[in-house]
C-alpha cells in the first residue's frame, strides 16, 4: 500500500485595488489560485504578476511568499486545500510544470480569458493563461478531471466547491503555521 500524496492549491485575496473590482463582480472571497506541491507553500505556482508594483505585467510565476507580491500585502487572506493524487498523476503535474518553467518567458497572462469567464465563452490562446485556468490546465493534462469544463472557464470559486478538495487551512496568510515557521528562522 502506498503512502498518500497531495498537491495544495492555494486561493487567496491580496486586497489589492485589482482583486477588489474582480471581487465585486465575483462575489466570491477568493480571486488567485496557485499550485503546490508542498505543504509548506515553499514553491508555488501560477499566472500573475510578474513585478509585485506592477499589476499589469503578468504571467507565469513561481511565486515567492517572501519576495513576490505577497510580501506586499501581508494582509492577504487565503484558503489552502489538498488534493489527494498518485504517484504518477504528481510525475505527470511535475512533467507539465517543466514545459511552463522551461519557456516562463514565453507565457502571457490571459486578461482576455478572464473577461471570457465571465461571459461564460472560454476565450483560449496558446501560451496565455490566468491563475485558475492554469492550475485546472495542470491539473487536467495530468488526467485530473475535478469538472465538466473547459479549463479556461475555471474560477478560484469552482476549487472552493470540489468535493475533492480537503480543506487544511483558512485565515490570514501570514499566520498559517508553517508560513509563520519560516518567518522566525
Amino acid at each position: 500500500m502506498t503512502a498518500n500524496s497531495y498537491v495544495y492549491i492555494m486561493l487567496s485575496d491580496t486586497g489589492t485595488m485589482f482583486t477588489n473590482v474582480i471581487k465585486k463582480y465575483t462575489k466570491a472571497p477568493y480571486n488567485h489560485a496557485s499550485l503546490s506541491f508542498d505543504p509548506e507553500l515553499k514553491e508555488m505556482y501560477s499566472f500573475g504578476r510578474k513585478n509585485p508594483k506592477n499589476p499589469l505585467y503578468g504571467g507565469f510565476v513561481k511565486e515567492d511568499i517572501f519576495t513576490g507580491t505577497y510580501s506586499r500585502y501581508k494582509g492577504t487572506t487565503c484558503v489552502i486545500y489538498k488534493l489527494e493524487v498518485t504517484e504518477r498523476e504528481i510525475v505527470k503535474m511535475k512533467r507539465v510544470l517543466d514545459v511552463f518553467i522551461r519557456n516562463g518567458d514565453k507565457f502571457l497572462y490571459n486578461l482576455l480569458g478572464v473577461i471570457g469567464v465571465s461571459l461564460k465563452e472560454p476565450v483560449e490562446f496558446s501560451n496565455s493563461y490566468f491563475c485558475s485556468q492554469f492550475v485546472a490546465e495542470v491539473l487536467n493534462r495530468s488526467g485530473i478531471k475535478l469538472w465538466d469544463k473547459l479549463p479556461a472557464l475555471v474560477t478560484p470559486e469552482d476549487f472552493r466547491k470540489s468535493d475533492r478538495l480537503h480543506l487544511t487551512y483558512e485565515g490570514k496568510l501570514f499566520e498559517f503555521e508553517p508560513i509563520k515557521r519560516q518567518l522566525s528562522e
